[in-house]
């Protein structure tokens, strides 16, 4: 039956469902986000009511997709997950830990599962322990390991049927009335504007020997165009459903449980208002896309098949907000967004070259022509920032999956741990927040770890037995900061000395604070007491330092030994167009960026001090910095003699400032940034190049190399 209703969907409708799958599996990567994030904030002891309702429609919408392509396996999982969740919902059990902790297991391995319908490859998952598990919860017992017999275990490779084990048992005939397996339900088709359409219905049904027998409750009489009909079936509603809709819209019909007569024995009475999930496909499941109607693999002999939902009550539908931003946004793939970003890129190039040719103009003569370029240079502006915000995505993606993994890792440490969120919407660069997820990860982690104390151990010292962690972000001029704060026992210089004295580095008492904190970005440096799965083996913040400075960022530590620690990350806002100072060199033109430059000052030659053989310093304000003379470091070859530099300007990276030694400041501009790495090669002190609206290619210098350079 399902075959032939395949087949005739496909020949009819002439549609490709495949073409429909990257979509469906982004809704339900979004729906599975979106579920983790609801059941991490639910009150176990008193659960609210709108949360459990979002967790269920969640889950409800994936089933519908699953199920319309084909994904049983997925589709069954989900159709248990839905299971409990109503009965939460409808307050027939009371909240658990255990079922949050079987719910979110459930959603890794739908992430599992979708990820091997997306051909992502590995070993079958089999989630008959968590099929077992959650009907048990269902009837109100204990979670327990599933019986792994050959009876019970469902082996992978048979798809299993969607209606593995209905919750609520329909009200029916009495069994010795009803073949084995089968089921009687209602259907109301209707309204219909020709009531023969009816009548079709029935001719087919009974054409098709296996799927039971109908019988007219109406008498055969359609009121206001509606048919009503006594069904007694072992088939899926799916299967009759894609029957029907081939001569009626889906919309005009609906399966509900017979009501019971007074000659009719009840099986199982359903609470008063309850109903079951069943197949909620069939309405207007939230983000289920409009396709042909679903087909559902056939129940196994003698297996009853879950009823169609009635039709969803007003509270538990998807809000109305929800629902305008769906038809309000559009997917696009990032392909499409960076050549968009590429071509504004060469626009802001060609409008730069326009505006400084521009400048020989009269302006009395070709006044027109001067003042359409300054239009073209604001609107060029707005279009640039405009693209830009397409890529900028708010922090609250990278933040969302840390209380998951916050909760897993503290449960297995015996630690409890409070995450704090805050700058959730402010937002970074898609590429970025790709590069950055790992580093963080590792951060949060080794708070939980070496940062958070045993709950015994914070009642000592007289703190909360629950430690929390910060994690937030904001804007800091052109830059984001982002910090990973714990209350917990923070660093210790004297553990971290004797550790770098152990291992040969080169430290002595007189060091900073803050050098004493960077030393466990030294390769391979650990002060963990024992190595577990979780941390000790030294692999991870130097690699933290490695990937942040490769993305123009820097990281600094604070720390107070009993009372915590605090890692800030630095990032540039993107890594596509930056705002930048250009200075000159003799003929050379380089960038430095706006974010790092702190002053700029005219320099006389008795203000600068030697050091040594080579090293100069300058004094500011009662401070000393290093000088770099910009014409040795790049060796410009220098034609004019008689000219030297007697400019400085202050830049800032990594904790420390050094005066660059330059001829002239040319002024302030948007420069579209070129990795010079991919084009040419790698270059000392340089992060990128840019090109001048004369045409020339300008060097975008790397501040923190320059200032690394200084220390040593």
């Amino acid at each position: 039956m399902a075959e032939t209703s395949t087949d005739s969907a496909s020949g009819s409708a002439g549609i490709d469902l495949s073409q429909f799958y990257e979509v469906f599996f982004e809704e339900a990567g979004e729906n599975l986000e979106r579920m983790e994030q609801l059941l991490m904030k639910l009150d176990v002891g008193a659960p609210d009511d709108e949360e459990l309702n979002a967790i269920f429609r969640c889950a409800h919408s994936i089933k519908g997709g699953a199920a319309t392509f084909g994904f049983s396996d997925v589709a069954e999982l989900t159709h248990q997950m839905e299971t409990l969740l109503d009965k939460l919902r409808r307050h027939e059990l009371t909240l658990t830990t255990p079922m949050v902790d079987v719910l979110l297991a459930s959603g890794d391995a739908l992430k599992s599962l979708l990820g091997r319908h997306q051909g992502a490859g590995g070993e079958p998952l089999d989630t008959t322990e968590l099929l077992f598990n959650i009907r048990a919860m269902v009837a109100g017992e204990a979670a327990v390991a599933a019986p792994q017999s050959a009876a019970t275990a469902t082996p992978r490779a048979v798809a299993t049927p969607l209606t593995a084990e209905p919750v609520a048992a329909p009200v029916a005939a009495p069994a010795a009335a009803l073949p084995e397996g089968a089921r009687a339900l209602e259907l109301v088709v209707g309204p219909l504007s020709d009531p023969k359409l009816a009548d079709n219905i029935v001719d087919l049904f009974q054409e098709i020997t296996d799927l039971g027998s109908i019988e007219a409750l109406d008498g055969g009489k359609a009121e206001d165009g509606v048919r009503r009909f006594k069904v007694v079936t072992k088939s899926a509603e799916s299967e009759l459903l894609d029957l029907f809709t081939f001569h009626v819209s889906r919309e005009q019909v609906k399966f509900s449980p017979l009501a019971a007569t007074a000659g009719e024995a009840v099986s199982a009475a359903p609470q008063p208002g309850a109903k079951d999930p069943g197949y909620g496909f069939f309405e207007d499941a939230p983000g289920a896309p409009e396709l042909p109607a679903p087909v559902a693999a056939r129940p196994a002999a003698g297996e009853p098949a879950a009823p169609v939902a009635k039709a969803v009550p007003k509270a538990d539908r998807q809000p109305a907000a929800a629902a305008t931003l769906e038809s309000s946004t559009i997917r696009v793939s990032v392909e499409k967004v960076d050549q968009l970003i590429n071509l504004v890129g060469e626009l802001v190039i060609t409008q730069a070259m326009l505006a400084q040719n521009s400048r020989n103009l009269d302006p009395v003569l070709y006044q027109q022509l001067i003042a359409g370029l300054t239009d073209l240079d604001r609107n060029t502006r707005d279009l640039q920032e405009s693209v830009m915000g397409i890529r900028m995505i708010p922090m609250s993606t990278v933040f969302n999956r840390f209380p998951r993994m916050l909760r897993d890792l503290a449960s297995k440490l015996g630690k409890k741990v409070e995450l704090v969120t805050l700058g959730e919407a402010t937002e970074l660069d898609k590429g970025l927040i790709e590069k950055i997820t790992d580093p963080l990860t590792h951060l949060v982690r080794n708070s939980c770890d070496h940062g958070i104390e045993m709950p015994e151990d914070r009642l000592a010292k007289g703190k909360p037995e629950v430690g929390i962690i910060t994690l937030s972000a904001s804007h800091q001029g052109g830059s984001i900061v982002i910090e990973v704060r714990d209350d917990g026992r923070g660093l210790s210089r004297e553990k971290l000395l004797k550790k770098a004295t152990e291992r040969g580095l080169d430290v002595h008492e007189g060091m900073t604070d803050s050098e004493v904190w960077n030393l466990i970005f030294a390769p391979g440096f650990s002060t963990a007491e024992q190595i577990t799965d979780v941390s000790g083996r030294g692999v991870g913040m130097d690699v933290v330092k490695k990937n942040i400075t490769a993305l123009g960022g820097t990281v600094d530590i604070d720390s107070a030994e009993g009372y915590g620690m605090r890692v800030s990350v630095r990032l540039p806002l993107t890594l596509a167009i930056m705002d930048g100072m250009s200075v000159g060199v003799g003929e050379e033109v380089y960038i430095l960026p706006l974010s790092s430059v702190v002053e700029s000052f005219q320099v006389r030659e008795d203000m600068i001090k030697t050091i040594g053989s080579t090293g100069r310093v300058v004094e500011v304000r009662d401070n000393y910095m290093p000088v770099i003379e910009l014409e040795r470091v790049f060796q410009v070859p220098r034609f004019d003699w008689d000219r030297t530099s007697a400019i400085m300007v202050v830049v800032e990276a990594e904790g420390g400032r050094v005066a660059l030694l330059v001829d002239e400041l040319l002024g302030q501009q948007q420069v579209v940034v070129k990795n010079l790495e991919a084009n040419y090669r790698k270059v000392s002190d340089v992060s990128g190049a840019t090109i001048m609206g004369d045409g020339r290619v300008a060097l975008i210098l790397d501040v923190g190399s320059l200032v690394r350079q200084s220390r040593h």
